[in-house]
C-alpha cells in the first residue's frame, strides 16, 4: 500500500471522527473550557516520553514534508501553526516566573508535544515581561462563521523564563521552529518598546535558543493599547532597524551585543541562584530540574552553527534567525505600503498579514477581542493581495506569509492563487481538530 494511500485514509478517518466529535465537544464545552482543558491535556502530553515518538510518527504518515524557501529560510513544510497556543503560563512578576522554571515547572505546555503532531510552531507572543493576561471569560466561538474571538491579553512568562525555561530543554525542541517577541503594551514611549523588544530578542540568544526565524508581534488587539499605534512607519522604523542591528551584531560577533548579552546572562543567573540554585556551572532546583548555563549571544549561535542542529548547517556562515514581523488587519491600504517600504529598508525578510480583527467582546462590547477565522478571512486575503501588489511594482525583498481563516483547501488555495507560499493557521484546530494543519494541506494538494 501506497503511503499516499495511507496518508488519505488516515486523514479521512480523522475528519470524520472529528465531524462527529465536534458537536458534543462544543456542547458540552464552552469555548474558555475547552481551551483550558486542552491546555492541561498539553501539558500532560509534554511529560509523557511513550506519546511523542507516535505522534511523530503520526505527523510523518499524514503530513510529509514539502520543502519550500520564504522570509530567508527554507522550511520544511508551507503550513505555520501561528503564535498563541503554545506560549505558556501567565505570572505576575519575572521573579514568580524564573523560580517556576527552577522548580522544573512546565510552564509552556505544547512546548514538545504541538510541534511533534503538528510540525512548524511559532512559540509566543514573549514580551519582554511577564503577563497574567485578562481576567474572566477570554475566548468565545461563532461557529456559523467558523470563528474564534479572544481577549487572552498576552498572557504569558516573560522573555526571560521563556528563554530558561526552551534552554533548559534544548536538546528536545524541534528541529525548526518560530519565536514570537511582542512589544509591550502599555508603554507608549518608543525608545522603552525598542529596548523592551531588544531585550527580549537577547534572552533567547543568550540562553542559546536559536529560532529558525524571529517574528515581531506589532499588532494585539485584545490589550489594553490600540495596535495600529505601534504601527506606524517611524515606529516600525525604530524598533525593526535596531532588532535586525541586534541579529547582526550576534551574527558577526560584535563586543557590543556580547556584552550586552553578558550582563542579561549573569542578571538571569542573580535571580535565579536566589531561588535555591546551588551549582556553580548548573542551576539545580529544589526539584532536581537543572538551568542550564548560558553563553553569550555570539557563542551561543556558532554553536548551533557548528552543532548543524535545527537547520543551521543549512544557511550561510554568519547567519542567524531572520525577523519576520506581524501586522494587523485593520490598516489602510497608505499605512501597509508604508510598512512594506520600512521593512524592506530595514532588512525585515517576511511580513505576516495578518493577526486577529478587534472586534468587540460578546460579553461586553466596551471591550476589545481578537477574531480570527471565518470573519477574518475576507480582510486578510484583501490585505496580502495589497501587499503583494506592492512587492511586485517596487521589488521588495520581503516576502508575504498569510495568515487569517486558512482552514481548508478552498481557503489554502485562495491565498496560493495571490502567490503565497507560506501560511500560518489557529483557528482551524477548533473546527478541523489536531490533524487541521494535515487536511488543510492534503486539501490544497500538497
Amino acid at each position: 500500500m501506497s503511503r499516499r494511500v495511507v496518508r488519505q485514509g488516515m486523514l479521512t478517518l480523522a475528519d470524520l471522527s472529528y465531524r462527529l466529535a465536534r458537536p458534543l465537544i462544543f456542547r458540552l464545552s464552552s469555548a474558555q473550557e475547552a481551551h483550558e482543558r486542552m491546555l492541561a491535556a498539553l501539558r500532560w502530553a509534554d511529560g509523557q516520553r511513550w506519546l511523542i515518538p507516535l505522534l511523530g510518527r503520526l505527523r510523518g504518515l499524514t503530513l510529509p514534508p514539502a520543502p519550500v524557501s520564504v522570509g530567508g529560510v527554507v522550511l520544511e513544510t508551507p503550513l505555520i501553526l501561528a503564535a498563541g497556543l503554545v506560549k505558556g503560563d501567565g505570572f505576575a512578576s519575572e521573579d514568580e516566573a524564573l523560580a517556576a522554571v527552577n522548580a522544573g515547572h512546565n510552564i509552556m505546555p505544547g512546548w514538545r508535544s504541538i510541534p511533534a503532531l503538528m510540525g512548524l510552531v511559532e512559540f509566543g507572543s514573549f514580551t519582554r515581561w511577564p503577563r497574567l493576561g485578562n481576567p474572566g471569560v477570554v475566548t468565545w466561538r461563532d461557529v456559523h462563521t467558523r470563528s474564534t474571538q479572544n481577549r487572552v491579553g498576552l498572557r504569558n512568562p516573560g522573555a526571560r523564563a521563556a528563554a530558561f525555561f526552551l534552554a533548559g530543554r534544548r536538546d528536545r525542541l524541534p528541529r525548526q521552529f518560530g519565536i514570537n517577541v511582542a512589544v509591550s503594551p502599555g508603554v507608549s514611549d518608543p525608545q522603552q518598546q525598542t529596548d523592551e523588544v531588544l531585550e527580549s530578542l537577547r534572552a533567547f540568544l543568550a540562553a542559546g535558543v536559536i529560532p529558525t526565524w524571529f517574528t515581531l508581534n506589532l499588532s494585539c488587539p485584545n490589550t489594553e493599547d490600540d495596535p495600529r499605534g505601534h504601527q506606524t512607519a517611524d515606529e516600525a522604523r525604530q524598533v525593526c532597524g535596531a532588532a535586525i542591528a541586534l541579529l547582526q551584531e550576534a551574527a558577526g560577533g560584535r563586543e557590543s551585543i556580547t556584552a550586552e548579552g553578558a550582563e542579561d546572562t549573569e542578571k538571569a543567573q542573580r535571580d535565579i541562584a536566589s531561588s535555591s540554585v546551588h551549582s556553580p556551572r548548573l542551576g539545580v532546583g529544589a526539584y532536581g530540574h537543572t538551568l542550564p548555563q548560558i553563553p553569550s549571544p555570539r557563542d551561543a549561535v556558532a554553536r548551533e552553527r557548528g552543532a548543524g542542529v535545527r537547520g543551521f548547517s543549512e544557511r550561510p556562515a554568519g547567519r542567524i534567525p531572520p525577523l519576520w514581523v506581524k501586522v494587523g488587519p485593520n490598516l489602510s491600504d497608505d499605512q501597509y505600503r508604508a510598512l512594506l517600504r520600512v521593512f524592506a529598508e530595514t532588512g525585515v525578510r517576511a511580513v505576516v498579514a495578518t493577526n486577529t480583527l478587534p472586534w468587540p467582546a460578546p460579553d461586553d462590547p466596551t471591550l476589545t477581542a481578537g477574531v480570527g477565522g471565518g470573519r477574518l478571512f475576507a480582510r486578510a486575503l484583501e490585505v496580502v493581495a495589497l501587499l503583494q501588489a506592492e512587492r511586485a511594482a517596487h521589488g521588495h525583498p520581503v516576502d508575504v506569509i498569510a495568515c487569517g481563516g486558512v482552514q481548508d483547501g478552498a481557503t489554502f488555495r485562495s491565498f496560493a492563487a495571490l502567490g503565497i507560499a507560506v501560511m500560518q493557521y489557529w483557528t482551524a484546530l477548533v473546527y478541523r481538530g489536531p490533524l487541521a494543519g494535515a487536511l488543510i494541506a492534503w486539501e490544497g494538494g500538497l
